[in-house]
């Protein structure tokens, strides 16, 4: 099973995170976005998560206000990606602590992270919640020594300068 794209759409429409994992020119991509927003926060909530579209099949799920959306070739299993999606939204809840779409907003780079820890071209890598949360926590460890580092050099050089 392939994904191609990955969406994380909020209920005005507005695009918080995108991931594509098959070659789109930036008009194309811009052209999927309208067109698969469009479709689907028009749907009524009582409606199936699964949209054909293009040729394709467009596998979404609603959590609060942002809808995960991740598009798959049409003989490929929707209830498998209903399960990756659901995966990604654990993992998100597990490092925000009840994720909501400011998370994301302000801390997008942690998302794109967690995204690609989990998925590699289009393909799910880690299933395992515990290791992707190590993954993550070795990432920021590594982030703020690297912080840490920056100051005192930073600070040196200050010092050196006076």
């Amino acid at each position: 099973m392939k994904i191609h794209f990955v969406l994380l759409i909020s209920r005005q429409g507005k695009v918080r995170l995108t991931k594509w994992y098959s070659p789109y020119s930036q008009k194309e991509r811009t052209k999927v976005l309208r067109e698969l927003s469009g479709v689907i926060l028009s749907r009524a909530p009582k409606l199936c998560n699964f949209v054909d579209w293009r040729g394709y099949k467009v596998v979404y799920k609603r959590y609060a206000s942002l809808y995960f959306c991740m598009c798959i070739d049409q003989d490929d299993n929707e209830l498998e990606v209903l399960e990756i999606i659901h995966h990604y939204v654990e993992i998100l809840d597990r490092y925000f602590g009840s994720v909501c779409e400011l998370d994301l907003i302000f801390n997008f780079h942690k998302a794109y992270y967690i995204l690609d820890e989990l998925l590699i071209a289009g393909e799910l890598q880690e299933s395992s919640k515990k290791t992707v949360a190590r993954l993550i926590a070795a990432q920021d460890s590594l982030v703020e020594t690297a912080k840490e580092e920056a100051s005192s050099l930073s600070n040196i050089i200050a010092q050196a300068t006076k």
